[in-house]
């Protein structure tokens, strides 16, 4: 089904050349001469990365990218935070979605005046903005903004286009805003894995089956980790573009930078479907392509896949689900008890096991993995003449915009589909993050939809709630509701597949989204709702720091959802103080109150007072300190720190890194980061991304003392001497940093990337 290759491989037309040392001689009989470095020049990835590097050198790249987009939980801090850097107007189109926080019950006015300060700065500064529950934001830039070669740049995770031939990346806001301040993405120059696609999948086998097969290969070995998947072979020819586009989202979940994909006529239909066939162009490798690495996928041999909770990498055959049903489920619950790390709370799964067989309590389609129109219809096609039954079983179906809803509603689809008992929402991206179809504690959800994080579903294990989500292809959930809940692969369901045509109406686009693009207006003021804050300041770095660790996280992986969680919390994104209320909440409930009392003698420092005074046990650790070493409080910083073995997979939410700092937060220390933005957001923030791999030398509660950072820093040093102050000692012990570009040390050094921008707009005046 998948194979990974233990080396590089060559494409010379569809063929694989692997790089196992008789490499050369196979392509000498080809008549094809070439060295390893010239060939990795000839991937689809190459071309478009140096189409938008402006610096001279492609191994650290300066990226400028076409676009960008982000959704009604970023956009607020991102655009507070290019203002406050002295930002104009944008410079590049920018895409402002509303589409996470589409429903306006939590908070009261809250989500909707973020809606009208979104409007307003797209007047302003010139944006695209596009109303709630019109689209979410990925089925938009697919359906508007794509664009073969194209680079965007989006502050949402799963960012990818590269099934329509655009390398899209998901970052936290702050790369955002140095786009609007005409800045570049600084980044290596990622390798490139080549997932080769033959055969043809079956008719009951969709774009999630074969996503989460990939996923289940490579995200726990790090295969793909911070590379770019390039998608080629002769089984792209046998599968639509939106299943495709299926396929791609989900490379999110394998840790990979970003994706692309060959084109062909599937792809210039699409876009001449859009009315944008200007924007299509060929894309395919050229000949003795190199690739880092191989992911080789048979697609006739994916079978229908479920990914069990709590991660999309936790990765099941249905059938080898069902064929090993109460021991699969034991390991399941054995792996939520370490996951959840609360002895009161039970995540139970063996009594839904009915005669053998297990029953779900709900099932979800929707988002930009789901709600495309493919999936709908095929949905469609197994429901209709059957219903889902008047017991617990539920079923909910988002369409991913409205002229996916509308085609779906021309073509009768959305009819059979509400016969047959479930129900059709808007294009909201709610159930993907925990704020819409929330189950019941103890449900389990089956859901096509991107994540399957603890809490992703909306329980609230602090509160005694708790919930699970399993991941399948819309097929096989819809042939579970056929079955009222029985979980049920799509293989062993007759239906027959019409395929309707999809006819993209623009005409609501046309009706109701502000084009600004080109025309920033700045008499316009902004509309400021009262949740709407500015970012507090942040101190510059000091020579020296003095840390607290407030909270030590062991689990092998921490999510962004569990370093600062989704759902209900979103209301409060544009509030960076009310939103920090509710950092780490759901995994360790005492940051927040050890943070802010460590906090406190910060901001007596600050005010140039005794920060003993209000906080007595620093008077033992600066004592022992100022025995070997010079600090006062002009000096010496004070603040805390988190320790976590891989902080950041999962969401590309700045917060999980702003809520931090807010609350006196100077550095994360960990064995590795998950995922390169959530280093990038720290670094954004001010905030040192120190590694340490040895065995810990501190705990919990403990007080690090860091000397000479700013100068470590400065001279480009890795490593930091650091030492655990406790019992009247100290013991030093090497922290490392890892590899900064120049202007990432001097954002660390000014404290945060707006204080970064003043210092530049002070130097350019001067």
């Amino acid at each position: 089904m998948i194979e990974l290759y233990k080396s590089g491989a060559y494409l010379v037309g569809n063929e694989l050349i692997a790089d196992d040392g008789g490499a050369e001689a196979k392509l000498k009989a080809k008549g094809i001469s070439i060295s390893k470095e010239d060939a990795k020049k000839n991937t689809i990835a190459y071309g478009i990365l140096k189409a938008h590097n402006l610096s001279d050198d492609m191994e650290n790249l300066n990226i400028r990218f076409d676009c960008m987009a982000s959704h009604d939980i970023t956009y607020v801090g991102i655009i507070q935070t290019a203002r406050a850097s002295g930002m104009d107007k944008f410079p590049i189109p920018y895409v402002l979605t509303n589409c996470h926080n589409s429903l306006c019950a939590v908070g009261g006015t809250i989500n909707e005046d973020d809606h009208m300060f979104g409007l307003s700065a797209a007047k302003k500064y010139g944006g695209i903005y596009v109303p709630a529950h019109q689209a979410v934001i990925h089925q938009y830039m697919r359906e508007m903004m794509s664009g073969c070669g194209k680079m965007i740049l989006g502050s949402d995770s799963h960012t990818r286009y590269g099934a329509l031939g655009t390398m899209a990346i998901g970052e936290g806001g702050g790369e955002l805003a140095k786009q609007l301040l005409r800045q570049t993405y600084d980044v290596a120059c990622p390798e490139v894995v080549g997932v080769y696609l033959t055969g043809k999948p079956a008719p009951y086998v969709g774009p999630q089956d074969v996503a989460l097969a990939i996923i289940g290969a490579v995200f726990e070995n790090g295969y793909v980790k911070n590379k770019v998947m390039e998608f080629i072979g002769d089984g792209i020819e046998h599968l639509g573009v939106e299943y495709r586009n299926g396929i791609d989202v989900m490379t999110t979940e394998t840790t990979c930078l970003s994706s692309i994909w060959k084109t062909d006529d599937k792809v210039r239909e699409y876009y001449k479907a859009h009315g944008r066939e200007e924007d299509y162009k060929e894309l395919k490798p050229k000949d003795a392509a190199y690739y880092s690495g191989i992911v080789y996928v048979d697609l006739s041999a994916i079978k229908p896949m479920i990914a069990m909770p709590f991660h999309p990498s936790n990765t099941y055959t249905i059938d080898e689900l069902n064929a090993n049903l109460m021991d699969i489920l034991d390991e399941v619950e054995k792996k939520a008890v370490r996951t959840i790390d609360n002895p009161n709370i039970h995540f139970e799964l063996k009594s839904k096991v009915k005669e053998g067989k297990l029953y779900v309590d709900q099932g979800v389609i929707a988002g930009c993995a789901g709600g495309t129109y493919d999936n709908i219809c095929d949905a469609a096609d197994i429901l209709r003449g059957h219903t889902i039954g008047a017991d617990e079983f539920a079923l909910s179906i988002y369409p991913s915009s409205q002229p996916t809803f509308m085609s779906l509603v021309e073509n009768g689809a959305i009819f059979d589909i509400m016969q047959a008992g479930a129900t059709v929402r808007s294009a909201f991206c709610g159930p993907c993050f925990g704020a819409g179809d929330v189950p019941s504690n103890q449900g389990l959800s089956i859901r096509h939809s991107t994540r399957n994080f603890p809490n992703r579903e909306g329980s609230k294990p602090g509160n005694g709630q708790i919930a699970g989500v399993a991941l399948m292809d819309a097929r096989s959930i819809a042939a579970t509701a056929v079955n009222k809940g029985c979980l049920t692969s799509a293989e062993y369901i007759d239906a027959e597949f019409t395929k309707p045509k999809y006819f993209f109406n623009s005409s609501v686009y046309e009706n109701r989204v502000y084009n600004g693009f080109g025309k920033a207006d700045p008499s316009v003021e902004l509309k400021m709702g009262p949740n709407i804050a500015d970012w507090p300041k942040m101190s510059p770095l000091t020579d020296n720091l003095l840390l607290k660790v407030v909270s030590l996280i062991t689990d092998p992986v921490t999510t962004t959802d569990e370093l600062i969680p989704s759902g209900e919390t979103s209301s409060y994104r544009s509030n960076p103080l009310g939103l920090a209320e509710f950092t780490l909440s759901r995994k360790d409930p005492d940051y927040v109150p050890k943070a802010k009392a460590i906090q406190l003698a910060e901001k007596e420092r600050l005010k140039g007072k005794d920060p003993v005074s209000v906080c007595a046990e620093l008077k033992p650790v600066i004592e022992t300190i100022e025995k070997k070493f010079d600090i006062n409080n002009e000096n010496t910083g004070i603040g805390s720190l988190i320790f976590a073995v891989k902080p950041g997979d999962g969401s590309a939410r700045e917060q999980a890194a702003s809520c931090q700092k807010v609350l006196g937060g100077w550095a994360n220390i960990a064995n590795e980061y998950a995922t390169k933005r959530y280093r990038s957001n720290l670094i954004n923030w001010g905030m040192l991304p120190f590694l340490y791999n040895d065995e810990l030398p501190f705990e919990n509660g403990d007080f690090i003392f860091i000397p000479d950072v700013v100068s470590t820093v400065e001279q480009r040093r890795s490593e930091f001497k650091a030492y655990v102050v406790k019992n009247g000692e100290l013991k030093e012990f090497t922290l490392n940093i890892g590899e900064l570009t120049d202007n990432e040390r001097r954002i660390i050094l000014e404290g945060c990337l707006i204080n970064y921008n003043k210092s530049l707009q002070m130097h350019m005046q001067l």
